[in-house]
């Protein structure tokens, strides 16, 4: 079971699920995806290799599988210290993760956007 985190000015909650969540850290310019029992930091460019790798997976393919090898994935991102060992459900959950966090990007940049935007 996830424990909350108050949100400090520090670290400020992006985007939660049940299995899930991902924080901003403005002091320290980066991110801190909570997933499958661990906590790991992340800079922008590693978060987007993270997000390039969950969605590379092909689950139809790990579904369909005749073999009797375990339905894991081993997920590693280079110049990070992040390694997940991701069952189908929790590929799923991760991708929901991530799609949930990047599209509150995307709104944050068009709120921003709107806000301020300069008359030309």
């Amino acid at each position: 079971m996830r424990i909350p985190v108050v949100n400090t000015p520090q670290k400020v909650e992006v985007f939660s699920t049940s299995n899930g969540v991902v924080y901003q850290c403005d002091a320290q310019n980066c991110w801190y995806v909570e997933f499958a029992g661990k906590t790991v930091k992340f800079n922008y460019r590693n978060l987007l290799r993270l997000k390039k790798a969950i969605y590379n997976i092909d689950i139809e393919a790990l579904l369909l599988k005749d073999d009797r090898s375990p339905n894991l994935e081993i997920v590693f991102i280079c110049a990070s210290d992040a390694c997940y060992v991701l069952s189908i459900l929790q590929i799923i959950a991760f991708k929901d993760l991530l799609q949930g966090t990047f599209a509150m990007f995307e709104l944050n940049h068009i709120i921003h956007n709107s806000l301020y935007r300069v008359s030309a």
